[in-house]
């Protein structure tokens, strides 16, 4: 038995306020093992010794966006030689590519509605046929998935409506919260210049999906300039949302890394205890939530995550890269697989959706999948080995 009460009630099965996570998060700066040892706990209890990852094919749609945010290097400007604009026969060719490579998920990203501040964008979206972004993510994740690929898709603050479209051929839907507090959106902070990063407008999208039945991914970014608490906050921000609806499918807490083509370049990378420790708050606060950390991100140390209760790795590709961290490339499944069993786990691919969460999609979709899904809703291991 631990000696912080919040902990003991955690392990008791049952659930604890935000104030004390907060103890728990002061408790920690002394016992950072118990905690850990508690999500450990929390995490063989819910998971059992099933770690996950989603092989993947990441479909850079277009990366022009309206906002600018502190750390990010993924937005692009018109003529710059990293902007990407996809045509449909890109889209065809890297469908059956990834097809041959067995991936399963094709997530596709784009910026914020690019055609709303590019003429550019707008003038290319009318060229192929469209007139907004989400349409073309409609007619793109058609193509995947007629290529048996099954997608993802994270375009930013989608609407009900566009949703709902997108509803019909993508297994699940991203959406990173980022974090909750209103002070992120500050000046000389990193969502000023970023207006669809504003909590309450980024909550009304995570609870649109909800009202939608949408699995979805969201989660909370790590070393922004955020205090403890804030992370916390977001988190039972999450936690609400889930309790909810019961469509959030995972959260990935994801480590702020400093890039040079941004303001925030010369702040340091989220310290890494303070990272795990979020790690394993995550899974204290949602015992039974699937909680993910992108191994790209921690190069050096992600099998060490283990220890903190994670249960997924998150997407990895075999043929593209990171388009959000290019400088980051993906570890080699073999690799992760390997790691994965010396921690004393099994690696199993998943879909973009987790076994748990099927029946939220339709039954056109899972029965796209079943040719390939073992009987725990996995992906069958002969197919994607």
């Amino acid at each position: 038995m631990v000696s912080c009460e919040p902990l003991n009630r955690i392990l008791d099965g049952k659930q604890i306020s935000k104030e004390q996570a907060y103890e728990i998060f002061e408790f920690s700066k002394h016992n950072s093992d118990a905690i850990y040892k508690t999500a450990n706990t929390l995490r063989n209890l819910h998971k059992k010794n099933t770690i996950t990852f989603s092989k993947k094919a990441f479909f850079n749609l277009v990366n022009l966006c309206r906002d600018v945010c502190g750390y990010c290097t993924y937005k692009a400007e018109p003529g710059e030689q990293k902007a990407s604009m996809m045509s449909k026969k890109n889209v065809q060719e890297l469908s059956a590519l990834a097809k041959k490579y067995h991936c399963t998920e094709a997530l596709f990203v784009t910026g914020e509605r690019p055609e709303e501040k590019y003429p550019e964008a707008k003038a290319w979206l009318k060229e192929n046929g469209f007139s907004s972004t989400a349409e073309y993510l409609v007619y793109a994740s058609e193509i995947a998935l007629d290529q048996g690929l099954f997608p993802h898709t994270n375009a930013g603050n989608l609407t009900k409506s566009e949703m709902n479209d997108l509803k019909k051929t993508n297994v699940s839907m991203g959406l990173m919260l980022e974090n909750s507090s209103e002070r992120m959106s500050e000046q000389k902070m990193p969502h000023y210049l970023a207006p669809s990063k504003t909590p309450k407008t980024r909550l009304q999208v995570l609870s649109n999906a909800g009202e939608l039945k949408i699995p979805m991914t969201t989660g909370v970014l790590v070393g922004i300039g955020e205090t403890p608490h804030e992370i916390i906050d977001s988190l039972f921000a999450i936690k609400d949302l889930h309790d909810r609806f019961g469509h959030i499918q995972e959260i990935i807490l994801q480590n702020f890394q400093p890039k040079q083509d941004t303001w925030m370049k010369n702040m340091p990378s989220a310290e890494e205890n303070y990272f795990k420790t979020m790690v394993a708050l995550a899974r204290i606060i949602m015992p039974q939530m699937n909680i993910q950390i992108p191994p790209n991100l921690s190069p050096n140390s992600y099998q060490y995550f283990l220890d903190a209760g994670i249960n997924d790795w998150g997407g990895i590709s075999p043929l593209t890269q990171d388009y959000v961290n290019p400088e980051f490339g993906w570890p080699q499944i073999e690799f992760v697989d390997e790691h994965t069993k010396n921690a004393g786990f099994e690696l199993k691919a998943r879909f973009p959706i987790y076994p748990e969460i099927m029946n939220m999609t339709s039954p056109y979709l899972r029965d796209k999948m079943t040719p390939i899904m073992d009987k725990a809703g996995y992906v069958l291991e002969e197919y994607w080995r």
